[in-house]
Formats: C-alpha cells, structure tokens, sequence
C-alpha cells in the first residue's frame, strides 16, 4: 500500500478514502465504529464527511455522520488514527445561507463541536455560491486557517471556471488556495472532471478525491436488472445506468475480473485511481464485507491494456 500526496494540502492517503455519508443514515453506530475500526486496521488514513450528512433523512437535522464520528474518535487510542475531511455550503443555519462568511465561521465551529477535534484536516466548499465573492469566502477560510481550525481547503461541486477563478484569486490576493477537489466522477460519468477541470488539478497540484466511484453501487455489478432494483435505497438510481452503457460496462469489468481476480468495486475504484489528477476515490461501505472490498483495490494495479477498455467502454 502505497500513500499518495493529496495535492499540496500535507495530507497523504491510500487511493481509497472512506464515505462517512453513511454513518447515522444506512449505518447504525455500532456498524460505523467497526467499519471505521476495520479502514484504520487495514491502514487507511482519511475520513470524509459532511455537516449535512444525513439531513435528508426524516427526523435528522444533518451532523449525524460527524457525531458518530466524534464519539468514535473519543474511544481510547482512536484520536491521530486517520485524518478528517468535512464540508460546509449546503446547510444552512447560524451565520446565514451556504458559503457566508459567519456561515463558515459558525458552520465550522459546530462540526468541531461534533467531531471532538481541535482542527479539521481539510475542509470543503460543498458546493459554490456564486452570491458570495469568492474573495469574502477565501478570506473566511483564512481565518479558520490561521485560527488553527483548519489545516487545508478544498473545493466540492465546482465547475473549471469557478476553481480557475478562485486559485487565481488566492494568488493574487495572498489568500489560501483550494488543495482538493471533490466532484463526481466514475466509469460510466466523466463530464464533471475530465477536460479542463481536470486540466487545472493537474496544472495546479489540486488533489481530486470524487464522489460516487462505484456510481451508487450500480459498478459493483448488483444491479443488472429490474429485479435487482429493490436490494438498496439507492435502486431507484440505476435505471438510468441500465438503459445507457452500464450493460457493456459491467460485461468489460466482468472480464477484467476474471483475467486478474478482482471484483467489480476494485476495478472501478482502480480505475478512478489512476487517471491524472486524482489521488483517491471516496466510497463508503455498511459492512466489515465492503470495507475489505474496498480497501482491497489500494492493491490493484490495472494494465494499460485494461484501462483503455474501460476507458473506451465508458467514452
């Protein structure tokens, strides 16, 4: 297992970083504390998560998943284990809407609060706010930066222009660069990273860590039917998968399968992994099972041959 740089935030990770969108929503927290348990045995480094994870469940608020996380972090020996990533901008609530900057400022503050920390590894934009200039939320985080409650930034939900603007306006100003970036991307959805967006992490060292690697679970090969639809909350998602190029997709992973033992999950995170700019996919897991799974494909090293298939499948 090999540790990759995430960009210039200081941060360095296996190419698989954990989900914690998770924890509190389809994992109970005796689930959580041994999933989390497991990626840190196995050697994982960076848990990610959100302060609106899961406010989309009946009855939540958002701050579950980083509740969970907290009390896991407050057992004996767990503090220093693993890094954490957290987000703010699609919450709102004191200070205001997305990304004000009191919304930041008091935003951070309650996901310290939760997560029992001193300091958040890296902390997101979760989505751009374009009724705020940028100048006013970079600033925002600089204040978090130099307060000590924030080590690194990143930017989630972006677009190429948006993240060219702020990295410019970072060094312009003297303010403090977004080092990561988190988007969706995935074999069977691309438009979101590759071209120039993909172009700027590469041209300026921005760590990619995407979002839905396995595409809801429809890549790990669990969905290949209308029957198969109902085995998740998330089934309702893979139709559109289904009807478009997920069929071919699956039959070149099922292959790329047998020729080198992997799963599906691993062939698809594998493939994420090593294209430019990315230094590792997130996926989250609900099992001891999925998190072996997962961590599983820090160890796979496709052929050129293999990802150009898949490359050209997904095209």
């Amino acid at each position: 297992m090999n540790l990759r740089d995430l960009g210039a935030s200081g941060i360095r990770t296996p190419s698989l970083i954990l989900g914690g969108n998770v924890f509190g929503w389809t994992a109970d927290k005796a689930t959580s504390f041994a999933v989390l348990d497991r990626f840190a045995e196995a050697g994982g480094t960076l848990i990610d998560t959100a302060d609106v994870y899961s406010a989309w469940v009946p009855g939540h608020q958002g701050g579950e998943s980083e509740s969970i996380i907290g009390e896991w972090l407050a057992q004996p020996g767990k503090a220093g284990r693993v890094q954490i990533a957290t987000k703010v901008g699609m919450l709102d609530g004191e200070g205001g809407t997305k990304l004000a900057p009191a919304r930041i400022a008091a935003a951070c503050d309650a996901s310290l609060k939760r997560l029992g920390v001193e300091m958040i590894d890296l902390y997101f934009a979760h989505q751009d706010d374009e009724d705020v200039p940028q100048e006013d939320v970079l600033a925002a985080f600089d204040a978090l930066i130099k307060a000590g409650k924030v080590q690194a930034i990143g930017a989630s939900n972006f677009h190429a222009a948006r993240l060219k603007s702020a990295l410019d306006i970072a060094t312009r100003e003297g303010l403090p660069h977004y080092r990561a970036l988190q988007n969706e991307y995935h074999l069977l959805s691309r438009h979101k990273y590759e071209g120039e967006l993909q172009d700027l992490c590469v041209q300026y060292n921005v760590g990619a860590v995407p979002f839905y690697g396995l595409a809801s679970g429809y890549l790990t090969g669990k969905y290949r039917s209308e029957a198969d639809l109902g085995k998740s909350v998330r089934g309702g998602r893979m139709t559109a998968f289904m009807e478009a190029k997920g069929p071919a997709m699956l039959a070149a992973m099922d292959q790329i399968a047998a020729e080198t033992g992997a799963t599906l999950a691993q062939i698809a995170l594998a493939w994420v992994a090593a294209q430019p700019g990315i230094t590792a996919p997130i996926a989250s897991a609900t099992s001891l099972a999925q998190v072996d799974e997962l961590v599983g494909s820090w160890d796979l090293t496709l052929t050129p041959a293999q990802l150009d298939t898949l490359t050209a499948v997904g095209a």
